[in-house]
């Protein structure tokens, strides 16, 4: 490695410290800064698809993800109306199962303590907590981040710097990359509760999906905080509703009563409202400024494909890091191709998939409504749709598709 050679990793989430520490596994020196002092913990991303299991495998993480997370190889849609379970889908049933044949349900917050944890052993990783970057100079050779801590303003220079500081990217604004695409309307509810809804419908599983045209509902199963069971409910509300109608305790009741009745009303853990967008950056590098994760986009929850798109962007450029700065590859083509192999991913697949899934979900017309949940019916049903339909919505294709990219 070229003297003095190292890469700043801005955003400590399970994006910037998998994409840390996937650079260090390849002998490359990081800084990594984090505005917070410890990981926010938030349950809104968990699901990790069969393909983000092999690079958690490659990292030499999976063991400790599946101490703390929970395997999930089979998922429901669910038609909320008639209360039918409308399809099932097994990835073990697969004709040709990839290695890793299921989904780990594992909090982001607990994959990036578990890497932090790692890094902070690590004497070629430097970790910032408490650091917010307020300015970035690029040179010829290197880039400068500009810092300020408790300690007052710190300067750093790499010779990369990577922005995984989510969706409101400072690294993205400081670099002037266009955010393309637009907002939902609507705002999605988040509704965390340690009721095993299991015992209610022994019909779902651990990942379900409930169809309805006025108020459709993904509800999904981790392992939370103590070990004992997590349900996150995320649905959408309406624009014209205030904070005050949507957080009212009568109506967070009356939601999970519509979609799974019970008798006595449901023990709440937390409660998140917040607002939804589809959004790609217009590049994913400029000069020495390279994003990954919702720095760089941005998509609903509808699937589960957010952080697995970006710990995919995260694997993807540490290797091409490595070339270049182990390897003496020249940077720029590399550099671009990583850009055109993951913006594809987003646009062709994680983009597209997660707005057909949110249209498919709340469609309101009967005819249309119908026919997509006759699709969905036919696909649980039939080996070759089974197949294609899980390869879709578990980014089998996405990372098949990207990294022939050239």
């Amino acid at each position: 490695m070229a003297s003095g050679s190292k890469v700043i990793v801005v955003g400590a989430g399970p994006v910037g410290t998998i994409a840390a520490y996937a650079l260090r596994r390849r002998g490359v020196p990081v800084v990594l800064v984090e505005a917070l002092l410890a990981p926010e913990i938030d349950c809104r991303a968990a699901s990790c698809h069969p393909p983000t299991i092999a690079m958690l495998a490659e990292l030499d993480l999976l063991e400790a993800g599946l101490e703390q997370g929970l395997v999930s190889p089979v998922f429901h849609y669910m038609d909320r109306p008639t209360g039918q379970r409308i399809a099932r889908f097994d990835i073990r049933e697969m004709q040709t199962p990839p290695e890793h044949p299921y989904v780990l349900q594992w909090e982001q917050y607990k994959i990036s303590a578990t890497i932090l944890e790692r890094l902070k052993a690590d004497a070629g990783c430097e970790v910032m907590m408490g650091a917010r970057l307020t300015e970035i100079v690029q040179g010829a050779d290197k880039v400068r981040a500009v810092l300020e801590t408790t300690d007052g303003v710190v300067e750093i220079e790499g010779d990369y710097l990577i922005g995984c500081d989510g969706g409101r990217s400072t690294v993205r604004r400081l670099a002037e990359i266009e955010f393309e695409g637009f907002t939902w309307p609507e705002r999605f509810l988040k509704v965390d509760t340690h009721f095993d809804f299991m015992s209610l419908r022994p019909d779902l599983s651990n990942r379900n999906y409930f169809s309805d045209p006025d108020e459709w509902m993904n509800l999904f199963k981790a392992r939370g905080p103590d070990g004992g069971g997590l349900w996150r409910a995320v649905s959408p509300t309406l624009p014209e509703q205030t904070d005050e109608e949507l957080l009212s305790p009568d109506a967070i009741e009356a939601r999970l009563q519509k979609f799974c009745p019970k008798d006595g009303p449901y023990e709440i853990a937390t409660v998140a409202l917040y607002r939804v967008h589809q959004r790609v950056a217009a590049t994913f590098n400029k000069g020495r400024v390279l994003l990954a994760g919702d720095a760089a986009h941005v998509n609903n929850p509808v699937g589960g494909m957010g952080m697995n798109g970006g710990i995919h962007d995260a694997v993807n450029l540490a290797a091409k890091l490595d070339e270049i700065l182990n390897g003496g590859a020249d940077a720029q083509p590399l550099l671009d191709r990583y850009s055109r192999q993951r913006r594809k991913a987003q646009t062709d697949f994680v983009q597209a998939q997660s707005i057909q899934n949110k249209k498919t979900l709340g469609e309101k017309d009967p005819e249309a409504r119908a026919k997509g949940l006759e699709t969905i019916r036919q696909a649980g049903l039939d080996p070759d749709l089974h197949d294609a339909f899980i390869g879709r919505a578990c980014l089998i294709d996405s990372v098949k598709v990207a990294d022939a990219v050239l």
